[in-house]
């Protein structure tokens, strides 16, 4: 019997342990991790144009947030809470917008987030490099990489969309970035989603940044990538742990 006892044991522990080890995984966050197919750099330097995903195969849609190019960089798209956006040029100083699931691109950062919390933005945070330290030093205890999500007016902003010519080929980021069009966005309401990440530069972030942000305005008529911001009366939301 003191046999049959002793050999149970190592499995009894075995279990325990494993069971505080899903609790402990639990509770480290609530939220999803980040997901992500293709990335940045094989785009600019590989010329990856092609797609990496299609967003109609993102099964779980509740809560869904996500950005990246389309395809062939001929538009930007983002996921809101499950509604799917793709820009295109349509001029030099116009661009479309439709709500469409049916794209594709060739790399995309997604997770699912059902709540946030607000956080005021301080009057001195006024650009994007302002955000990033911001972001950087609330959420030293995150767990990271994470979605947020900025709501309220800027003063002014950049956004760009991709519009690369037709049989491009691509091998820098020189090249990617051929036809890309610039618009200008000034005292609108808007919606700004992004992705924080230290570990994922030339993945989902640019080689000299922290943050990967799109905007759509609140008439849902312009969005963009943001290049540059001023920020004006806007909360921070991030992910609720």
């Amino acid at each position: 019997m003191k046999n049959i006892i002793y050999g149970l044991l190592p499995i009894i522990m075995i279990g325990c342990n494993s069971g505080n080890k899903e609790a402990s995984e639990k509770n480290s966050g609530t939220y999803p991790d980040i997901k992500t197919l293709g990335a940045m750099k094989n785009v600019m330097w590989n010329g990856e144009l092609g797609s990496s995903i299609d967003l109609d195969t993102i099964s779980d849609k509740n809560g869904l947030y996500a950005l990246g190019p389309l395809s062939y960089l001929k538009g930007e798209l983002l996921i809101i809470n499950g509604k799917s956006y793709v820009s295109k040029v349509t001029s030099d100083s116009t661009m479309s917008v439709e709500k469409r699931f049916d794209v594709s691109a060739p790399f995309l950062v997604y997770t699912n987030v059902t709540e946030w919390t607000k956080t005021p933005l301080p009057s001195q945070v006024k650009t994007i490099q302002n955000l990033e330290r911001f972001i950087d030093g609330k959420t030293s205890n995150f767990k990271r990489p994470f979605a947020f999500k900025l709501t309220g007016k800027v003063s002014s902003a950049v956004i760009h969309i991709q519009n690369l010519p037709e049989g491009t080929k691509v091998s820098s980021p020189e090249e990617a970035h051929q036809g890309q069009t610039n618009f200008n966005i000034n005292n609108e309401n808007v919606k700004i989603i992004g992705f924080f990440s230290t570990e994922h530069q030339g993945v989902f972030t640019h080689h000299d940044s922290f943050l990967h942000m799109h905007l759509v305005t609140k008439d849902e008529n312009k969005m963009g990538h943001v290049d540059e911001l001023e920020i004006g009366e806007m909360q921070l939301h991030l992910p609720k742990k």
